[in-house]
């Protein structure tokens, strides 16, 4: 959502569709969550984890220590189920009207306790529902980008180019 890319995109590429994926969308949404966390003050341990983590993946164990933590905010409790719900228009919906349908609802739901990731959102709306589209990632490019970075913090640095290609093509071929 960094301004300067679509601008590269329409350049480079002035037939493409600007598409926003669900994880960046989420990032700045679970950082507001923790931060509604840290000035609900809640010290129990593991909390930011058990706020973060979707809830379809909690175990028992871990559903107990969520309504625990929740049970020490209304506020927390709303904006931790607005995240939910949030990514749930991200597992249901299949066309980007009905994408930006529920977005615009949640927005409006949202207001109780989210601030600037609103805005973020609403700037960004019709790049988001562009997701809803083809469900398309850059999961896998980003997983690439960290590999590689991890292959030069290694290395200490290349001085050579092609030695740093040749490391590259080791590393990423399978």
């Amino acid at each position: 959502m960094w301004g300067g890319f679509p601008k590269v995109v329409k350049e480079v590429f002035p037939n493409a569709k600007i598409v926003i994926d669900r994880f960046h969308v989420m990032q700045p949404l679970i950082k507001e969550l923790n931060q509604l966390r840290q000035k609900a003050k809640i010290k129990i341990k593991g909390s930011r984890f058990i706020l973060l983590k979707n809830k379809v993946d909690l175990t028992e164990e871990e559903k107990v220590k969520l309504e625990n933590v929740l049970k020490c905010s209304k506020r927390l409790r709303l904006a931790y189920n607005l995240k939910e719900d949030f990514r749930s228009i991200f597992e249901t919906c299949k066309t980007p009207e009905e994408g930006q349908k529920q977005l615009k609802e949640w927005l409006q739901k949202a207001k109780a306790v989210y601030g600037a990731v609103l805005e973020t959102i609403r700037n960004h709306l019709d790049n988001i529902c562009n997701y809803f589209l083809n469900r398309t990632s850059s999961g896998v490019m980003e997983g690439l980008n960290n590999r590689i970075k991890l292959i030069k913090r290694q290395a200490y640095g290349f001085l050579n180019f092609l030695n740093f290609r040749s490391r590259l093509l080791a590393c990423l071929s399978h």
